[in-house]
């Protein structure tokens, strides 16, 4: 079919790649602009936009799509349908009814739960032990449109957000193509009105762990934010991200080091203990608990 793909970040890229192998005529590109990234902060494209210079695909990189006249290489691309996934920017009614077939989204969870900006993440957050890929028929609302195809896919016990992000893509990539390959035959299946959730955006601001909290909900936390933005605690005035823990037995004060040794760093919770078992401090590399300790012996004292 000829194709235009609207997407940014690496979920994105995979689905591209996979319509690129299935032989598929790419017209358009979409991607959002070249951002400031990394420690210099030098303009870097997305990971949309690597694959379609490789590929030498007409690229487009609009700042928005408000403007109508920002709608004429979509409209001379002429495209069959639209696949979307993860592009970041809003879809006005009048760019959804370019294409013949309308606009496809990769939805990286099991509709209607979890619309929104971060479903990967809130699942897994919320102690979910199931998501999956969703092909919807997109329409204005957040997430709401017709379903067409969707797959489930297991939440593995201590699966990190990484993880499961990559296990995704790869479903989505091949649950796009096929739902192309059926698309005249597929009915569109109306969401159901209950069982809504939002994903609303993952916020540095809720990075801060708060020992208060039992510590189930933590390990799902430090999960759930690995790699972005990581969790945090504080370690002598400064910042320390956890990127492993487990629930363990035992009680205290919230926050109160429980015991410390090569096996982890026990801290209590609201309910329970944290086993702290990789951390990370400001400019330095990640560390297993037991290396972390020698480069802070005072914790164990």
């Amino acid at each position: 079919m000829r194709i235009i793909f609207a997407g940014t970040p690496e979920f994105a890229a995979r689905a591209l790649e996979a319509l690129i192998a299935a032989g598929h005529d790419i017209a358009l590109v979409l991607t959002q602009p070249d951002r400031p990234a990394g420690r210099g902060m030098q303009m870097q494209p997305s990971a949309v936009k690597k694959v379609a210079l490789a590929h030498a695909l007409p690229l487009f990189q609009p700042e928005h799509l408000k403007d109508p006249a920002s709608h004429e290489p979509i409209r001379a691309a002429a495209a069959e349908v639209m696949v979307v996934a993860a592009y970041g920017l809003i879809l006005p009614q009048a760019v959804l009814d370019l294409p013949r077939h309308g606009c496809l989204n990769i939805h990286a969870s099991l509709l209607p739960r979890w619309r929104g900006a971060a479903p990967i993440q809130r699942a897994i957050e919320a102690g979910d032990v199931e998501t999956g890929i969703t092909i919807m028929q997109m329409e204005a609302g957040l997430d709401t449109g017709p379903m067409l195809l969707a797959s489930p896919l297991r939440i593995g016990a201590g699966e990190t957000a990484g993880e499961l992000h990559d296990r995704l893509a790869e479903l989505g990539a091949r649950l796009i193509v096929d739902a192309l390959a059926r698309l005249d035959t597929l009915c569109p299946t109306l969401q159901e009105g209950a069982g809504v959730s939002y994903a609303k955006k993952i916020e540095k601001s809720e990075a801060q762990l708060d020992w208060n909290t039992p510590a189930i909900e933590l390990a799902r936390k430090i999960r759930a934010f690995n790699p972005f933005p990581g969790a945090t605690l504080t370690l002598d005035g400064a910042p320390v991200k956890v990127w492993r823990a487990t629930p363990v037995t035992g009680s205290g004060q919230p926050g109160q080091i429980l015991a410390a040794s090569t096996e982890g760093i026990v801290v209590a919770c609201g309910h329970g203990a944290l086993c702290l078992t990789e951390l990370q401090k400001p400019g330095a590399r990640r560390l297993a608990s037991a290396e972390f300790l020698r480069g802070n012996p005072q914790i164990a004292a």
